[in-house]
């Protein structure tokens, strides 16, 4: 595996080498498997958790990161894509990059000669979905057999999580409104390796004993001027404690963050006894550090 730009980039055996890994840096602490590397974080949006995460990580592995605004690359505009993968190669040991477009990365992929990480695109956030993945093993000592329902649009973490959930024998379920559901393709590659998946536009059908209840924000980064029209369109889709109730007594809660309160969750939600949202946020610097181990670190 040179780089790691889709979930589908991924098999069974992989996932769980990551999970394995991420459990063991996350018991064991920091070791130097990173030393006298360097990783270039390539952001063309903002970021909270990846940023961090990623720059922590490198850190804590002994490496150095190196953050790249918008305005200092410009990919595709100040100079070709291309021509950046291509010099970031000569310079740095690594590339995490979150940008708008998927094919973005697809070309950084394509041009440089050392591993790239997509950090989020308008596809897929394969990072956060393997950090999610940990976060549920922890939580319930398996993946294999679980129910993850998940409610609202199906994004880029939605495409994540329902290949995720097919490679790894999770049933997978997911309450979109008409309109606002998983592509075609991404269901075609999800069917490809057999998993359970059930599409509908009814959140009770969904969430009925599922051990997993997963929401994201109704309107993504560069869909603000839909945000009006979505609040309105997802109303029905907001998990509260009555959808949280129809789901296994021991289920947990998840979030991606940033949240809205009092959009697609209700005030309060995140501090409910079923929330595992900040532990899940924590675990994106496992995961983090294991992915760049994987792919660029001493083993």
């Amino acid at each position: 595996m040179k780089d790691l730009l889709s979930i589908a980039d991924l098999d069974a055996k992989q996932i769980r080498g990551l999970i394995d890994s991420a459990v063991e840096l996350k018991r064991g602490g920091s070791r130097p498997l990173l030393e006298g590397r360097s990783v270039a974080l390539m952001f063309e949006k903002p970021s909270l958790r990846t940023r961090v995460s990623f720059d922590v990580g490198v850190q804590q592995l002994g490496g150095h990161a190196l953050y790249l605004s918008p305005a200092e690359v410009g990919l595709g505009q100040r100079e070709p894509i291309a021509d950046v993968a291509r010099v970031l190669s000569r310079y740095v040991d690594g590339i995490v990059a979150r940008t708008f477009a998927h094919s973005t990365v697809e070309t950084l992929a394509q041009h440089a000669t050392i591993p790239v990480i997509n950090g989020l695109s308008d596809r897929e956030h394969p990072c956060q979905v393997l950090a999610d993945l940990l976060t549920v093993y922890e939580k319930k000592g398996r993946l294999e057999g679980t129910v993850l329902s998940y409610v609202g649009d199906g994004n880029n973490v939605a495409n994540s999580l329902l290949l995720a959930c097919s490679i790894m024998d999770i049933d997978f379920r997911i309450a979109s409104p008409r309109g606002y559901q998983l592509t075609e393709d991404i269901m075609a590659l999800a069917r490809k390796n057999g998993g359970q998946l059930v599409l509908t536009e009814d959140p009770d059908v969904a969430v009925r004993d599922a051990d997993v209840v997963y929401t994201d924000v109704w309107a993504s980064m560069g869909q603000e001027e839909e945000a009006k029209q979505r609040r309105r369109v997802f109303a029905p889709y907001q998990v509260d404690e009555r959808l949280l109730s129809l789901a296994r007594p021991d289920a947990i809660f998840m979030h991606d963050l940033p949240a809205h309160h009092g959009e697609e969750i209700a005030e309060g939600l995140l501090d409910a006894p079923q929330s595992v949202v900040f532990d899940q946020a924590e675990n994106r610097l496992h995961m983090q550090k294991a992915i760049l181990v994987e792919l660029l670190g001493t083993k």
